[in-house]
């Protein structure tokens, strides 16, 4: 009774290649959006989708051609009022509460959510899949997939900014009746030589 789950990272947008937190949504950058249409059918086993509910998870699953499903517990980190700033305008206007961030899971001085919230609560979802047999997708964001990972190594939220998850790269978990294990992890979903 294995459920195998792949987690896709959304392809990229402006704000992600200029290193800014996302907006309120945001489409994805156009040749990117034609980078994930050359990876349909590499995930043509899976027999239930998902995606953030946001615009750029929804058009990666569908440049991917997958008939997602939007799920409000794989939406991406929310960054409150830092909305649209980058990293070292931060660390110029604000440098103690970016410290604080960055340090303390638990802290989120921008009025979104925290990183020890996004792990619980993603957390939630994976523990919730159905544990019959199944093959998953789902199309996400990096900082969900880095909360899903620590959740499955039971490593603790201040491990978060030791992950990474490019774009377009899959995560592979599975379980068989009990914990979560990581499979394999920051693979390009693409194949070499089928991207435009």
């Amino acid at each position: 009774m294995t459920v195998r789950i792949v987690l896709v990272s959304h392809a990229a947008t402006a704000t992600t290649r200029q290193a800014r937190f996302p907006g309120d949504d945001e489409p994805l950058d156009p040749r990117d959006a034609e980078t994930a249409t050359a990876g349909q059918g590499v995930l043509r086993r899976v027999t239930t989708t998902y995606r953030g509910p946001e615009e750029r998870c929804r058009q990666t699953a569908d440049a991917l051609g997958l008939d997602a499903v939007a799920d409000p517990a794989l939406a991406d980190l929310d960054a409150g009022a830092w909305r649209g700033t980058t990293l070292a305008e931060l660390e110029a206007s604000h440098p103690a509460d970016l410290y604080a961030w960055l340090t303390d899971p638990g802290a989120a001085p921008h009025g979104g959510e925290s990183v020890s919230a996004l792990v619980a609560r993603v957390a939630r979802w994976l523990n919730e899949l159905p544990t019959g047999p199944a093959r998953i997708a789902a199309v996400t964001h990096p900082a969900v997939v880095r909360a899903a990972v620590l959740h499955t190594l039971g490593a603790p939220p201040e491990c978060f900014w030791r992950l990474d998850a490019g774009p377009l790269t899959q995560t592979w978990l599975s379980r068989d009746g009990g914990r979560w294990r990581l499979r394999e992890t920051g693979h390009p979903l693409i194949p070499r030589g089928r991207a435009s």
